[in-house]
Formats: structure tokens, C-alpha cells, sequence
């Protein structure tokens, strides 16, 4: 007598699954180790298809972490849009220090410790924008990977500076100090991450602070072109320029024609190229300092404070 063929489960191949979800859909395991599909984390797989994003990522670790957890730290910066420095871990909160499922290799777990509920982002949770921001600073980010995370989240998430302001002056954990400094430094308005940290060189260097997103436009209102940052009194503009070499004569002509416009409105283009910028950060202050001077801003320093030096490389 024949026997009944075996019923199995659905599964959804784009979602990340276990070994034993595979069984239970019929997927042998030589199959689920081969070339159709990746593995993700520790048991955890998904259809070779599927691109692994960080928001997978995020959600493999949190099927394998307790009841409770959440994303936090780098990997909730990155899926609010935030720039922060890469970490080849997925970051999981825990709810308290006896869970210790979360401990695989690939994860980087968190205790919670009293920290705010984790808020929801595409079927997610994870914590705020702010408590990511705190969280970090007490995860030793430095000064100028804060301002820049900041900034970004700001752009990203809509949210005013203000709202990081006073979450760091309410928080008493590690990294406290440093967080209340940068996100004092937070600006609306930055697009890039090189912004902000040709902003923050100049301004540990003890330069006046620069202005943020010019946009200079035409007789009718119209957007004619946009730069990083901007002296007003002085109608200086310093723009950061990351093209590692020339381009087309297409290109030239039009910034060319760019001069030119500048020169009929009165405005001055410090232009930064990124190796001035990393190679030789003292040139490029030097320059700003004279142009300045040049345009009547008085008051400017003639030596720069030291701080700069601790973060920016290149310097002597």
C-alpha cells in the first residue's frame, strides 16, 4: 500500500527562515546549503534572490534574540538614514543581561538598561533618532562622527536639532558630555557628511562658524545652484569638492561659467578638494582664514586652537 506523500508548509523564501522552517517546507538541507539560497545569520536563510540589506539583516537577528529586543546603535542609524561608521554587526538591544540567545556570531548585543520603549520603522522596531544618537556617543563615537551623525538624522528623519539638544542634556550615561557638545554642533540644511566635517575643522580651529546651504538664485526666484557652506558678511563661500579628477570639457566650461557668475554677484568661491581636505586640513584653513581677512571680516584669529589636530588627518 502506497504511502501518503508528506504535506509541507508554506514558506516565503524572501523572509528569513530556519532550518527547521526549511524541513517543514520540504527544502532538504543540501538544498538549503547550496547555491538557491544565503545564509544570513546564525539559522537564518533566505532565497539567494533576496539582496541582503541592513533592514534583513535586522530582521534575522531579531527572530534569534529574545522577546523584546530591538535594532539600536549602528544598524538603527543606518535605517533611519543616518551616516554613521560601518560595524559588520547587527545591533540588538535585550531587554536585561541574563538574555544571551542574542550572542551569535554577527550580533552585537545591548542591554537595555532603563533605556526608552524602541519605536517602529517598517515592520521593525528599533530605537528613536535620539536614543540612537545617545546610544552611540556611549558606544565611544567621537566628536565629528556625532555632529555628522547628527546632522544627517536630521535631514533624514525631519527632525530640528533642538529634539537631540535636549535629549543629550537629559542623559546621565556614558559618553554624556560628548553628546551634549555635538549636538550642540547639529545644523539643518547639511547634505553631505563632508559638509559637516569641513564645518567642524574650521570650527574647532576656531574660526567663526560658517552658514549652511546657500541657494543662489536668479532675478525671478528661480534655484540657480547650491553651495556647502557660506560667509554672508563676507560673501564667501567654501565648497567642498570631492571629484578626484578633471573632468570633460563639458564640465570645465561650466564651472568656468559658474566663476564668472559668482564674480557678477560679489561672492568668492573657496573651492575644498578632498585630497586638500584630508592631506593637508592646516593649507586648507589658512586659506579660509585669508580670504576672510581679505574680505574685511575682523576679529578672525591668526593661530588656530589645537583641537582640530586630534581629528582630522593629515595634521603635523
Amino acid at each position: 500500500m502506497a504511502s501518503a506523500a508528506p504535506e509541507f508548509v508554506a514558506l516565503d523564501r524572501r523572509r528569513p527562515f530556519s532550518r527547521a522552517d526549511a524541513r517543514a517546507a520540504g527544502i532538504a538541507l543540501r538544498e538549503l546549503l547550496g547555491p538557491r539560497y544565503h545564509k544570513v545569520l546564525y539559522d537564518r536563510y533566505v532565497s539567494s534572490s533576496v539582496p541582503i540589506t541592513v533592514a534583513l539583516r535586522g530582521e534575522a537577528a531579531l527572530a534569534i534574540s529574545p522577546a523584546g529586543s530591538y535594532l539600536s546603535h549602528h544598524t538603527a542609524a543606518e535605517l533611519w538614514g543616518g551616516v554613521v561608521p560601518r560595524s559588520s554587526d547587527v545591533h540588538v538591544t535585550v531587554p536585561d543581561a541574563s538574555s544571551v540567545r542574542s550572542r551569535r556570531q554577527g550580533i552585537k548585543g545591548h542591554v537595555a538598561g532603563g533605556r526608552p520603549d524602541p519605536v517602529w520603522l517598517r515592520r521593525l522596531p528599533l530605537s528613536s533618532p535620539a536614543q540612537t544618537f545617545l546610544d552611540l556617543a556611549g558606544a565611544g563615537l567621537d566628536l565629528i562622527d556625532l555632529v555628522v551623525l547628527g546632522d544627517s538624522l536630521v535631514k533624514r528623519c525631519r527632525l530640528q536639532p533642538q529634539v537631540l539638544i535636549e535629549a543629550a542634556a537629559a542623559f546621565r550615561g556614558n559618553g554624556a558630555q560628548r553628546a551634549r557638545r555635538a549636538a550642540r554642533h547639529v545644523r539643518e540644511g547639511v547634505d553631505s557628511p563632508m559638509e559637516s566635517r569641513l564645518r567642524m575643522l574650521l570650527v574647532l580651529a576656531g574660526l567663526p562658524e560658517p552658514r549652511v546651504n546657500l541657494i543662489v538664485r536668479s532675478e525671478d526666484g528661480s534655484w540657480v545652484r547650491r553651495f556647502d557652506l557660506w560667509y554672508e558678511s563676507q560673501k564667501l563661500l567654501v565648497e567642498y569638492d570631492g571629484r578626484q579628477h578633471a573632468e570633460d570639457a563639458e564640465q570645465w566650461e561650466h564651472d568656468i561659467e559658474r566663476r564668472e557668475d559668482l564674480d557678477r554677484r560679489g561672492l568668492r568661491l573657496i573651492v575644498i578638494t578632498r585630497r586638500q581636505f584630508f592631506d593637508h586640513p592646516e593649507r586648507v584653513l589658512e586659506r579660509v582664514r585669508d580670504a576672510l581677512v581679505e574680505r574685511g571680516a575682523v576679529g578672525v584669529r591668526r593661530r588656530f586652537r589645537t583641537e582640530w589636530r586630534r581629528y582630522f588627518a593629515g595634521a603635523a
